[in-house]
């Protein structure tokens, strides 16, 4: 045996285990059996795990299963986790056992190291640290806990923030009145505002629609264990459980309404990966819009000019380009893509258990996270400070042969698209040709298709 290295044990025998390490013989199997990546669950699950595993402590405490100092003792070393760096100590890959049962051990291993290493006590990974638990239903507990904790901390404020540059940006821009596009092609007029005000709607929907699924994160799993029925688990054990975490990490939680759902199932998640989905389709077209927007600047729409924030070419000098919405397309792309791992994960609820827990747990943490960066670099790195080509902006629009659908009522549809084509061939603005060709004086005409007028103002 090299110096290095200690001997662990666990039910199947001996192995080997760096010295420096909090965790043991099982969490060693792991490392061992699951070389598949590079991927790691987050920091963020980890320490939410820990949380619960406090929680837990608390629990059997009350219930005379643990001894108050071994609690506490529990307590603390998970404290120690949450506050951070211990990362080196958790190296399971996310792809594992479809339970989560070598995460859930690594947890229990590293916390009866710390207990021992701290206060002196001898805790059993199992006996003591997994007592009145299973990784069958603290994993569930876990995805559903630490999505909960980064959609009101993280994902809802980064998306309110959106709302309000938003909301600042249509009062800049309310007298912009530019010609609207459907198919890409020139339509009637709109004023950025109204346009602005499309995108502000979007993302107040997407805040409905995740605020609205918190009932169903704030049911929890923990307490069922195995398969649903909590053998090895008081009865008043789950509700214990959800009024220790409640206070611990400032959510209101309450155990499942059915813990065989919520084991067998991911529905919730499935769900929640839904809407995020949904979000980030949303900021794709925010970001293309504005990247459409963006084109030129000469050979474009040019109707903005993007915050210049990096040379865009290693071989063209002066270019640059509007790398804040493609970065925010391509992170809507990875969004979207996990929801259809985080999908047919969710199909593989076999009998009592979901047997794709961990890359549930990566996929939508990481989407999350995704939409939340997403949502803050549109707001302050693209929406916040572009700037109006208003001269651009006025030339293109006047000459829009589209305005004559504002003569439809006068002329009929035949007539102005006639009126419209010969425009379009002499490049020329559409009120002077219906000028020419009709008996609507200049003055009529320049109410009729005054193009602010034509967005409802």
């Amino acid at each position: 045996m090299a110096n290095n290295t200690r001997v662990e044990h666990d039910s199947l025998g001996e192995v080997e285990v760096p010295e420096a390490a909090l965790y043991g013989a099982q969490t060693q199997r792991a490392v061992d059996n699951f070389q598949f990546s590079e991927l790691k669950l987050p920091d963020h699950f980890i320490a939410t795990l820990a949380r619960i595993k406090a929680a837990c402590a608390q629990a059997n405490a009350e219930l005379g299963l643990l001894e108050k100092e071994q609690a506490d003792a529990i307590v603390a070393a998970a404290a120690r986790i949450i506050e951070g760096g211990y990362a080196e100590h958790f190296p399971v890959d996310v792809f594992q056992t479809g339970s989560g049962t070598s995460t859930n051990m690594n947890m229990n291993e590293v916390l009866a190291s710390l207990v021992k290493h701290h206060s002196g006590l001898e805790l059993h990974p199992n006996d003591h640290i997994n007592m009145s638990q299973s990784s069958n239903d603290v994993i569930p507990t876990c995805i559903h806990v630490s999505n909960l904790l980064m959609l009101e901390n993280r994902l809802l404020p980064a998306l309110r923030h959106l709302v309000g540059r938003l909301t600042r940006k249509r009062y800049e821009v309310a007298d912009v009145v530019k010609t609207g596009r459907t198919h890409l092609m020139d339509a009637m007029p709109i004023r950025m505002d109204q346009e602005l005000a499309a995108w502000q709607q979007q993302i107040e929907d997407n805040l409905t629609r995740l605020e609205n699924i918190r009932p169903r994160l704030t049911q929890l799993a923990q307490g069922g264990t195995a398969v649903g029925t909590g053998v090895n688990a008081p009865p008043t054990f789950a509700r214990l459980f959800c009024r220790y975490l409640s206070t611990r990490s400032g959510l209101t939680v309450k155990p499942a309404a059915s813990h065989f759902s919520a084991q067998a199932t991911q529905d919730t998640a499935l769900e929640l990966s839904g809407q995020l989905k949904t979000c980030a389709t949303s900021l794709m077209k925010i970001a293309n819009d504005l990247r459409w927007m963006n084109s030129g600047p000469l050979a474009g729409l040019g109707e903005i000019a993007l915050p210049t924030l990096q040379p865009g070419s290693s071989i063209m000098p002066g270019k640059v380009n509007p790398v804040i919405p493609e970065a925010v397309m391509m992170a809507a792309a990875q969004v979207s893509g996990n929801d259809t791992s985080i999908s047919i994960c969710a199909q593989h609820g076999n009998f009592q258990l979901n047997t794709m827990l961990p890359l549930i747990a990566y996929n939508l943490l990481q989407s999350q996270t995704l939409v939340a960066n997403s949502a803050e670099h549109l707001a302050d790195k693209a929406i916040q400070g572009f700037s109006i080509n208003n001269e651009h902006i006025e030339a293109t629009l006047a000459r829009n042969p589209v305005l004559v659908t504002a003569l439809n009522p006068v002329l009929g549809y035949e007539r102005a698209a006639a009126l419209a084509k010969q425009a379009y061939a002499e490049c020329r603005p559409i009120i002077d040709v219906v000028a020419e060709e009709t008996d609507l004086s200049r003055e009529e005409l320049e109410q009729l298709l005054n193009p602010r007028h034509l967005t409802g103002a």
